[in-house]
């Protein structure tokens, strides 16, 4: 834009108190001061046509500066924002997962809201499955049940797949159940993944994933377990959350 505007004032400025002839009216040779412009246009250079000529040039230089600048109070576009980040405290060391608020804002915005409410802090991996994942964030070391809020809509749907690190919503056979609880993969589980919009299908939804302390899941994931009246896969010593909070990324 820029280039075609300056190409217009200079090809105006140049136009030099010119008029138009027919070569076959005015066969006169020309003179050596003069300047042939086209096949058709004798142009006679004065004075104050080079003054007028350096004006058009100043202007031109002085627009090409204005149109580089930004327009006043004009922001520069704003970065795109990151990704939330949380890092969980455990018995065994610190996981930091890093959670896709674009593809699941529902579940996240769930997960943030119990992490800022301090509700797992001292809640328990009480269902750890080597070669499968582990759960937490719903039972005390006394095994109690914790209160939570409303369950949430399922975002299986999103495209995000429960591949090995990832974090998920963890939920009853009702699709929609899903509250506080939560896993996380410790190997490929492409059968948890969303096929269809039913009972059968609808899988479970990862919003989620570990960015560090993979090597901590895997040492819970490797824990010694035992049955505990419902709890089938409950750690024999209790691995529990002691803290979580909201981190900033660097």
């Amino acid at each position: 834009m820029n280039l075609r505007i300056l190409r217009i004032i200079l090809r105006a400025s140049t136009g030099q108190a010119c008029h138009d002839v027919h070569a076959s009216v005015d066969s006169r040779p020309m003179n050596v001061n003069d300047q042939r412009c086209d096949g058709f246009r004798i142009c006679r250079p004065s004075s104050l046509h080079k003054e007028f000529t350096m004006r058009k040039l100043t202007l031109a230089v002085f627009l090409l500066t204005v149109l580089a600048l930004p327009a006043v109070g004009q922001d520069e576009a704003a970065p795109a924002a990151k990704n939330p980040r949380v890092s969980l405290e455990t018995s065994k060391g610190t996981i930091v997962v890093e959670l896709h608020a674009d593809k699941a804002p529902l579940s996240v915005e769930n997960f943030l809201g119990y992490v800022e409410a301090g509700f797992y802090e001292g809640t328990i991996f009480h269902r750890v499955m080597p070669g499968f994942m582990v759960q937490g964030g719903g039972y005390t070391g006394g095994l109690s049940k914790k209160t939570t809020r409303p369950a949430i809509q399922n975002e299986a749907d999103n495209g995000l797949k429960n591949d090995r690190g990832t974090l998920a919503m963890a939920r009853t056979n009702n699709p929609h159940s899903a509250t506080a609880q939560f896993y996380i993969n410790t190997v490929d589980n492409a059968a948890l993944n969303h096929t269809s919009k039913d009972m059968r299908g609808w899988g479970y939804a990862v919003f989620g994933k570990v960015i560090e302390g993979m090597d901590v899941v895997d040492a819970i994931s490797a824990s010694p377990t035992k049955r505990n009246g419902p709890f089938t896969h409950l750690p024999v010593e209790a691995i529990s959350i002691t803290k979580a909070t909201v981190v900033h990324a660097d």
